[in-house]
């Protein structure tokens, strides 16, 4: 029997086998709810400004490219599927999800990866009317290639690229030939010391989409070697003025992430540092500060609608010293040019700003984006948020905000699942149906902290102060739980999780931190239909609730450490992904 199934933005089939058809009986769920409170998203926005970050939550290592009067942005996504966001934006401030790249399971094999490893730093550029993604599967294949003629897909299977290393990018200059960049082995494979790297570069066939003539080094170590820089990575070509410049990420993803830049006269160099270096970085400002941005790093730079360079990178919001749930996120801020020819995005000792003004378009006056803003029309050039959105009950893409606070509510009444929803690796059967007005999950012994693919769908944590909740049925077999939880990745997580217990019905908060699990409390209540679970983060504690057949709220747990969520207590400076908060079902074994 075949199903025909659609996913976010995204449609495949999918063949049941007969121990599918015979699996346990979905739990239906009805509806969830995601409301965002962060502190430092209060302020009034005024006219002619947005918010940073652009993209808030886990959506780490943009890259951005520009066709025409349309900008359009990526992700990477790890082992989540679907599987590299991709937005579209025409000022720069508001996006619009309209796809994923990796939508079919098809594509890659994601078996037995943990959460962080599979899809890293994938890069966008566009050539002669065809998109080319370029990236690298960790562990499971190394570095290819997509390409798609429509953004939105779909993108083709990947095409396999024989080289070392990780962080591919494509450049393509205007004399008709193209280059790949990217992180790989130091010279002759031996490093001087623990995190010496290169930049390499190759020409690119873009006809036979693969590459072509000696590989070689551009950059050995960083900026500067004698000074032992660190991982060198995440490089991207430009050419302005006659001049390329290379734009690499230098000092690790963590703490000391920074950015910097170097140019010559060649794409494959010799490539001269900027004696201001870095262009960017946070790393020198007290990151226990309240509303510190942190990990500055990874850019991509882009021309604006407004005839100015911009950036977008990656940054940290810890909303305790060191600590953050939410994962690497989205900034814009725009490119200062020097007069002798070199970019900067933030001087030294600078902090990142939470509120920037907008680029303004060519002959457009700020008068005049202030009178749209004013008379509601769609060109809103001033708020990254959806015009005058707060509290959103669909999830149709126009309408959901992705930065700023927020409520969100998904009635689960759409032909087709929101792209915010994401799986853990992919699917090998069809667990989910959307029907009358239910989202419903079908119960498997794959479980949260397995490295298969559990019945369980999530979303990014936005704000380090937020609600969640989700009304479901509560399920009619025995040895079936499902419910609430949020996950960091398969060793670090709670669930708020609901199961039938002969004529009663067991509600349990069960932490699993370093692998381990442990049952924090459990109450048993009288038989219900249906319970609603709540789940309130306010930053460093969290509080559980249940509500039966819409009755008030009754206190299960409060006040718990909210740090086995956290992306520290999952591996911290080497962690890559954020939390997501969703809803799972699960069949005992």
């Amino acid at each position: 029997m075949t199903l025909r199934l659609l996913l976010p933005t995204l449609t495949f089939t999918l063949t049941l086998s007969s121990a599918a058809l015979a699996a346990a009986e979905p739990v239906a769920f009805d509806s969830f709810t995601y409301t965002g409170r962060d502190d430092v998203f209060a302020p009034p926005l005024p006219v002619g400004h947005y918010r940073n970050p652009i993209l808030a939550g886990y959506y780490p290592d943009p890259s951005i490219c520009r066709v025409g009067d349309d900008y359009y942005l990526i992700n990477s996504s790890f082992a989540h599927f679907p599987g590299i966001p991709i937005f579209h934006s025409r000022d720069l401030v508001n996006w619009e999800q309209i796809g994923h790249v990796i939508d079919r399971p098809t594509q890659l094999k994601y078996d037995g990866l943990g959460i962080t490893r599979g899809i890293f730093a994938p890069a966008i550029s566009h050539h002669n009317g065809v998109f080319y993604i370029v990236c690298t599967m960790v562990d499971a294949g190394g570095n290819f290639l997509m390409t798609a003629k429509d953004p939105a897909g779909p993108w083709s299977d990947p095409v396999w690229l024989d080289f070392d290393g990780i962080d591919p990018s494509l450049f393509f200059d205007d004399d008709g030939r193209a280059w790949m960049v990217n992180n790989g082995n130091p010279p002759d494979n031996q490093p001087l010391y623990q995190g010496h790297r290169a930049i390499w570069i190759q020409e690119f066939d873009i006809t036979n989409q693969k590459l072509t003539g000696p590989r070689s080094i551009i950059v050995n170590g960083g900026v500067d070697l004698a000074q032992k820089p660190v991982w060198i990575e995440g490089p991207h070509l430009y050419k302005r003025e006659g001049w390329y410049y290379l734009c690499c990420a230098e000092g690790g993803t963590s703490s000391q992430h920074s950015q910097v830049i170097l140019r010559g006269k060649s794409p494959t160099g010799p490539f001269t540092p900027w004696d201001k270096n870095p262009i960017l970085t946070q790393r020198d400002l007290d990151g226990s500060a309240p509303h510190a941005v942190t990990c500055t790093g990874h850019a991509d730079l882009v021309i604006g609608p407004d005839g100015n360079w911009w950036s977008v990178f990656l940054a940290c919001r810890p909303y305790a010293p060191d600590r953050w749930a939410t994962g690497r996120e989205t900034f814009l801020l725009p490119v200062k040019w020097t007069d002798d020819g070199w970019p900067q995005i933030l001087p030294p000792g600078e902090r990142v700003p939470y509120i920037v003004k907008s680029p303004i378009f060519k002959n457009q006056s700020a008068q005049t984006i202030a009178q749209e803003k004013t008379e509601g029309t769609e060109k809103n050039h001033s708020s990254n948020t959806r015009p005058s959105v707060s509290s959103v009950t669909s999830c149709e893409n126009a309408l959901v905000p992705l930065s700023g606070n927020f409520t969100l509510t998904d009635e689960f009444d759409q032909p087709a699942l929101s792209p915010l929803w994401l799986m853990l690796r992919t699917p090998k059967e069809t667990w989910w149906q959307l029907a009358d007005g239910k989202l419903s999950l079908t119960p498997r012994v794959d479980a949260l902290g397995g490295k298969g693919n559990p019945s369980f769908l999530g979303r990014r944590v936005q704000h380090a102060k937020f609600d969640a909740s989700v009304t479901l049925a509560v399920p009619a077999e025995s040895g079936i739980q499902a419910g609430l939880t949020i996950i960091q990745n398969e060793k670090q997580y709670f669930t708020c999780q609901v199961s039938r217990a002969g004529d009663l019905v067991s509600l349990a908060v069960v932490r699993c931190h370093q692998g381990k699990s442990e049952t924090l409390v459990e109450r048993s209540l009288a038989a219900t239909d249906e319970i609603e679970l709540q789940l309130h983060a306010d930053a460093t504690t969290y509080t559980f609730r249940c509500a039966r057949d819409g009755g008030e709220p009754e206190l299960l747990l409060a006040g718990i450490d909210s740090y086995p969520a956290s992306v520290q207590a999952a591996g911290g400076g080497m962690h890559f992904t954020g939390a997501l908060v969703g809803i799972y079902a699960l069949k005992a074994p």
